[in-house]
C-alpha cells in the first residue's frame, strides 16, 4: 500500500539527525493513515497523539539546540512555528482526553500540511544555513 505522505528526497535538509527525526514523524503520520484504512483510525488517535507530543518535543529540542549552537539568525521565527504546532497537537490531545471526538482524518491532515510546509520551507532554510557554514551531515558531532 502506498504511503499517505511519502518521503521524498526534496525533504532532505542535509542535517542527519533532523532528517532522521523528520522520517520518524512522517512514519507516525503514515501509521495513522494505515490505521484509518483498516478502519482503526479513531481507535489509535490517542496513542499516536501521545507519541506525537513526546516526539515533537524531542525533535524541536534537537533543532532548537542546533539553532543556538550555530547562531541561526531565523531561530526566533522557527521556534514560533514549533510553538504553533505544539499548541495545536496539545489542544487535540486535551479534547480527546476530555471525551470530545478527535478524528484521525483531522489529525492526519493537520500533520500532513504542517510537515510539508515546515520541512520544505523552514527546515530546508536551516539546512541551507548550516551547509553554507560548512557544516555537513551531523552538526552535533
Amino acid at each position: 500500500m502506498a504511503d499517505f505522505f511519502p518521503w521524498i528526497s526534496s525533504f532532505e535538509t542535509g542535517i542527519a539527525p533532523v532528517d532522521s527525526q523528520h522520517r520518524r514523524l512522517v512514519g507516525m503520520l503514515n501509521e495513522l493513515f494505515d490505521a484509518m484504512n483498516r478502519g482503526e483510525g479513531n481507535a489509535v488517535v490517542g496513542r499516536i497523539l501521545d507519541g506525537l507530543v513526546d516526539y515533537t518535543s524531542y525533535h524541536f529540542k534537537t533543532e532548537e539546540e542546533l539553532f543556538a549552537k550555530h547562531r541561526y539568525p531565523e531561530a526566533r521565527e522557527h521556534i514560533r512555528e514549533h510553538a504553533v504546532l505544539r499548541r495545536q497537537v496539545l489542544k487535540l490531545r486535551a479534547s480527546l482526553r476530555a471525551g470530545r471526538s478527535v478524528f484521525a482524518t483531522q489529525l492526519a491532515e493537520l500533520l500532513k500540511e504542517w510537515l510539508r510546509v515546515h520541512i520544505l520551507q523552514s527546515d530546508k532554510n536551516f539546512g541551507v544555513y548550516l551547509l553554507s557554514k560548512g557544516i555537513h551531515g551531523n552538526p552535533e558531532a
